[in-house]
């Protein structure tokens, strides 16, 4: 890695969750991508990152929100998420 604008492991690490998430601009995701391309340990963790990712997601897929939680998150972030005109 001598490139200076290449993430090392500790970084690339703790990017790969933007990474995934299409989070990163593209020079940063290029950047990932090649660190990715030359390390075996962070594809590693990139594979268990994005199966996590797709588990946690089929799972609470399936699950029904508590009664209130999504009025607490749109409270929290002053966001209205589903829609309905109203924040909480």
């Amino acid at each position: 890695m001598t490139a200076p604008d290449m993430p090392d492991c500790s970084q690339t690490i703790k990017e790969l969750d933007l990474f995934l998430d299409g989070e990163l601009s593209d020079r940063e995701r290029d950047a990932v991508r090649h660190h990715l391309d030359g390390c075996m340990d962070c594809l590693g963790a990139f594979d268990f990152h994005a199966e996590l990712k797709i588990v946690v997601a089929t799972k609470c897929n399936n699950d029904e929100m508590p009664p209130g939680l999504l009025s607490k998150i749109e409270q929290c972030f002053g966001v209205d998420f589903d829609g309905d005109g109203i924040i909480g």
